[in-house]
């Protein structure tokens, strides 16, 4: 059977690292082992080698400016050693040895987030958060304004496809494919592209494949042809995994294939085999405590054994390595290598012994000179990785927060209504303080007390759309002295939105039209205001258009504006409503004139209810089956079986866990499609310029009856 990896040796502690900054330099001479060479957010580059099971530095640079990007280069047909670092707007070069041969300061006015070096070592691709560069020996070649931010980029093997072509990964769901500072086009993907890589390492036979992971965790694999893309595989996130961060191929197994190695920000660690041609399968995953950062197959740790070598977000670097770990049958080899093992955990011990004796001591002086009348308590920093995204599948939202060190607890606090989710995941301990949403518009309160050692917490929230505000992270580390950093993430006016490539045309569409004396920056900016995923930046170009998609309802948005005009249209009368009353507020701010007209389809409303009434549905049933729980519970216990009772109420006490647990993962649904529909009956008299809250009772009875037909009759006739 094909080696599975387990635990390897242990490496150093780094910095803080970003994605894409840990390489392999290739085996050099007769040592078959391979140098780790790796980048941190300290400005350090850091060397090494492993020999005898220890750590051996081979060279480490002093700090810097952060170190955003570390990729090898070299001429072509020789080894590709020469390491390369993007670090603020300049891009640095080193020997394997550690001398500075390259200190390139190129004319972004922005940090570079994404670098690519073409295996010719002449060509260096470059971006910014929405500007791509190509250099060519350091000089200027070729420059792209993108529509949204660019997360990664790369370019096909030139000596396989006979061009330079450069692919964009963008925030808004598309992979950009150049040809010299022109759109070739553009290919849509299931979610915003984080990470690409060359399949097989090379871009297999053709030089045209792409391997692209998407920050909802998706994987997938596309031919980039001169004319368009051939989509060959993708695989979901079904096991509702982390964002993918990282790719490599290395043939781990030993099988003559090489697999697929995926670093996910949840920490695990995925290889996926090509037990068929078509698609990858998953073939081992290994769960680390911290997001991967890179991720890379080599020989490190022993020459003849392959690893994975993995960095995290905290700077640790792990290793997993196929060198069996005992022997079976009673050889010499196995007691020599249970000795290997055996003193490499004394080692081990012996070190985590002299470090804690240290922080006592450092601890200890630092407790005598806070006596001190002359000494200054200064604010340790830490740094903290932070998401907050929506997730399509449950409308909710996840923040992520990950910091160095371990954390002591969250405090969450929130001026708008949302309801905080339960997390698998989060083994934190909640509790809930009484707020007053009166005069503090405080609606939210609550603590996270985390375990020991816990440096990654994630949590889920709710919000109802038409109440915006801010929810705001106090994240306390386990640092002397206590520290807090907050960390600010709005909650938008249509905040359960999401960013798609197009929307169904024939659909009952209400507008909304606004004129008036504004600029297109001006009304960009409002549109940022009120929806997610829309970029900062105001687009090239006179007009642009976005379409959306509600993740609650499935209802949709267009959105389409220029400079003096902008026309929404939306099969939901209620975001058409909320978008009314919220430009309208940002232009007064603004002291801008806003001449507002609507056009409001009738059909809208029963097509938007019969969208919702499945859903109404299912959630009443299910609060039905929760609530029979105990009762049927209770039966069982007397009678001793439950042969007697009808078959749907047998599976109800068959089902109870499952009806719990989902019940308890979304504790206010019910509501909230109550408030929607309600929301729904006073916006569509609010355009008919009548007031309908004193019939709102009546419509609650009409829901607890559930009955579609009947909801659409006192729509229409209220």
């Amino acid at each position: 059977p094909a080696p599975i990896p387990v635990d390897g040796p242990a490496f150093p502690q780094v910095g803080v690292t970003a994605p894409k900054t840990m390489r392999l330099l290739p085996a050099s001479g007769r040592k078959a082992t391979q140098k780790v060479v790796v980048g941190d957010q300290d400005g350090v580059i850091t060397c090494f080698g492993i020999k005898k099971g220890e750590a051996v530095t081979v060279f480490k640079t002093l700090p810097g400016q952060k170190i955003a990007r570390l990729e090898l280069g070299g001429a072509l047909n020789t080894p590709q050693e020469k390491i390369f670092v993007a670090t603020g707007s300049e891009v640095r070069g080193f020997t394997k040895r550690g001398k500075q041969f390259l200190s390139f300061e190129t004319n972004l006015t922005e940090s570079i987030k994404a670098m690519y070096v073409h295996i010719s070592g002449a060509d260096l691709f470059l971006c910014a958060s929405y500007i791509y560069n190509h250099y060519c020996d350091c000089k200027d070649q070729h420059y792209y304004l993108s529509g949204d931010k660019i997360n990664d980029v790369l370019c096909l093997p030139v000596d396989k496809v006979n061009c330079i072509t450069p692919v964009l990964a963008c925030q808004d769901r598309l992979l950009r494919v150049l040809q010299g500072s022109d759109l070739l086009y553009e290919v849509e993907v299931p979610g915003p592209p984080t990470v690409l890589a060359l399949n097989n390492g090379n871009g297999g036979d053709s030089g045209e494949e792409i391997v692209y992971g998407t920050s909802d965790g998706k994987l997938g694999l596309i031919q980039i042809t001169d004319s368009k893309p051939v989509p060959r595989w993708e695989i979901g996130n079904e096991k509702k995994r982390g964002g993918i961060l990282c790719i490599d191929s290395f043939d781990i197994l030993g099988d003559g294939v090489k697999e697929l190695l995926v670093g996910r920000d949840d920490g695990v660690l995925e290889v996926y085999n090509f037990e068929s041609a078509d698609d990858p399968t998953l073939r081992y995953d290994h769960a680390l405590s911290e997001s991967i950062t890179s991720i890379q197959g080599g020989c490190v740790g022993k020459d003849g054994y392959d690893e994975i070598l993995a960095s995290t977000y905290s700077g640790w670097l792990t290793g997993l390595t196929t060198e069996p770990v005992h022997r079976e049958g009673g050889s010499g080899e196995e007691l020599k290598l249970s000795q290997e093992m055996q003193s490499k955990i004394s080692s081990l011990r012996n070190e985590l012994e002299h470090l804690q004796i240290k922080v006592l001591q450092e601890r200890e002086k630092y407790q005598q000179s806070s006596h001190s009348s002359t000494a200054v308590s200064s604010v340790p920093a830490f740094s903290v990785n932070d998401k907050f995204t929506l997730n399509k599948d449950d409308a909710s939202y996840s923040l992520i927060l990950e910091v160095q060190t371990a954390i002591d607890n969250v405090l969450v606090q929130s001026d708008v209504p949302i309801d905080l989710l339960d997390v698998d995941k989060n083994s934190a301990v909640v509790s809930f303080s009484s707020c007053d949403s009166e005069p503090n518009s405080n609606f939210l309160l609550a603590t996270y007390r985390c375990q020991a050692n816990t440096t990654r917490l994630e949590l889920k929230v709710r919000s109802i759309e038409g109440q915006y505000g801010t929810l705001q992270a106090y994240v306390t580390p386990r640092i002397q002295p206590k520290t807090c950093q907050v960390h600010q993430y709005q909650i938008k006016p249509l905040s359960l939105h999401q960013r798609v490539h197009s929307i169904d045309q024939d659909r009952p569409m209400n507008t909304l039209t606004l004129k008036g004396q504004f600029s297109f920056a001006e009304i960009h900016s409002w549109v940022v205001f009120c929806l997610p995923e829309v970029p900062e930046k105001t687009p090239a170009g006179e007009s642009i258009t976005f379409y959306f998609q509600n993740t609650f309802l499935g209802t949709q948005l267009e959105s389409t504006y220029r400079k003096g005009e902008g026309c929404f249209k939306s099969d939901n009368i209620s975001t058409i409503s909320i978008l009314k009353d919220v430009l309208s507020k940002e232009a007064t701010k603004r002291k801008i004139n806003l001449n507002i007209s609507y056009d409001v389809n009738e059909d809208s409303v029963k097509h938007t209810l019969k969208l919702i009434h499945p859903k109404l549905e299912y959630q009443q049933l299910l609060a039905k089956k929760v609530h029979l729980i105990d009762a049927l519970r209770e039966l069982q216990v007397h009678e001793g079986n439950v042969d007697f009772l009808l078959p749907k109420y047998r599976s109800i006490l068959e089902e109870a866990d499952q009806l719990l647990e989902e019940y308890k993962r979304q504790p206010a649904h019910l509501e909230r499609l109550y408030g929607m529909i309600t929301d729904l009956f006073i916006d569509k008299f609010k355009f008919k310029g009548t007031n309908v809250k004193t019939k709102v009772p009546l419509l609650l009875e009409i829901l607890d009856g559930c009955d579609q037909d009947g909801l659409i009759a006192f729509f229409e006739a209220a």
